[in-house]
């Protein structure tokens, strides 16, 4: 007989702007018991050496969202603009990365030099404005979902002192993970873009 864990009753979702740390936070709750939802479509590189942890179906949930049957007890990453398209039917608890703004686009930019991307035409001055305002309105809806419940976690926080920030996720998610588990994921070798 399986024994039923806080979680069980929702999905986990870890959400925020790309390059906060999101691969991180899935790599520490898989570390700490929640098992996770992943397809292995995008491998890790040098950019995510231990993985980008994602499940392309996330991407299509607002014309299927049949993969959250399996949802229930479990963890996924999502994109902060995909959080809108979540049947409210279900509970939801999201881990929101915040980093500094300005790692985020440093991150971001090394990356696409390195995999010789096209870069955006918009400068980290106008990313900044376009990711501050959607931020803005994502604050704003969030608090008229009742399906979803949402925690900041500060990945800057995470790395200089990882037991009192992941404390509050262990606390979040109702007590069901193993925290010093999830702590022993955090690598300073792979925080390399500091402001």
């Amino acid at each position: 007989m399986s024994t039923i864990t806080a979680t069980d009753t929702f999905l986990t979702v870890v959400s925020g702007l790309p390059r906060s740390g999101t691969s991180m936070m899935m790599r520490m709750l898989e570390m700490g018991g929640v098992p996770v939802l992943i397809d292995h479509i995008r491998t890790a590189d040098h950019d995510n050496p231990n993985g980008y942890y994602e499940f392309e179906a996330v991407k299509r949930t607002k014309q299927d969202s049949s993969w959250l049957e399996e949802g229930a007890g479990k963890a996924v990453k999502m994109v902060y603009r995909l959080l809108y398209d979540l049947p409210a039917n279900r509970s939801y608890r999201v881990l929101f990365m915040r980093r500094k703004l300005e790692e985020v686009l440093a991150s971001q930019r090394t990356m696409l030099e390195r995999k010789a991307a096209p870069r955006d035409a918009a400068s980290d001055g106008q990313m900044e404005t376009l990711f501050r305002r959607e931020l803005q309105s994502f604050y704003d809806w969030v608090p008229r979902q009742r399906h979803i419940e949402l925690i900041d976690v500060d990945y800057n926080q995470i790395l200089s002192d990882p037991l009192t920030e992941l404390a509050r996720v262990h606390e979040f998610l109702g007590g069901a993970v193993d925290l010093a588990a999830m702590a022993s994921v955090v690598d300073s070798k792979l925080y390399r873009n500091r402001v």
